[in-house]
């Protein structure tokens, strides 16, 4: 299977109210960046063991280790999650930036250092996550 493929597999395979939410996510952040690189994480690691939940990735970006070492990831990420759906802004320095800036006016979600996690959609200030996604893409 394609990268496109496992990413529509994997939100076809949601309840459908999730479903809804991911794939107007999932559009949202294409129209965004029409041209990024897309990245499916099945949530296993090398021995095939369940890490995390499986994961859509948008844009890439390099990780630069304390050692020195790096590896490409992607810049903005959404997963399914429990209890709704995480929205992922990698590479933040400040990890009180998401919080101060866009928590207050998002709604109903938690907001952490680069993550933005909420029920569905409705709960939240749809125009208030573009800004945050926008901010994850234009991060150098």
């Amino acid at each position: 299977m394609s990268i496109e493929q496992h990413i529509q597999a994997y939100i076809a395979s949601q309840p459908d109210r999730k479903r809804n939410d991911m794939e107007m996510l999932h559009q949202m952040i294409l129209q965004q960046q029409t041209d990024c690189k897309l990245w499916f994480l099945d949530g296993k690691n090398s021995e095939g063991k369940i890490v995390s939940n499986p994961n859509i990735g948008y844009g890439s970006y390099t990780i630069k280790y304390a050692d020195g070492t790096t590896k490409e990831f992607y810049r903005v990420g959404m997963s399914a999650n429990t209890t709704g759906i995480s929205v992922y802004i990698m590479g933040i320095e400040d990890t009180t930036y998401l919080p101060k800036i866009f928590g207050k006016t998002l709604g109903k979600a938690t907001v952490s250092g680069y993550c933005i996690k909420f029920k569905t959609l409705k709960d939240i200030n749809i125009k208030i996550l573009e800004e945050a996604i926008r901010f994850g893409f234009e991060l150098v």
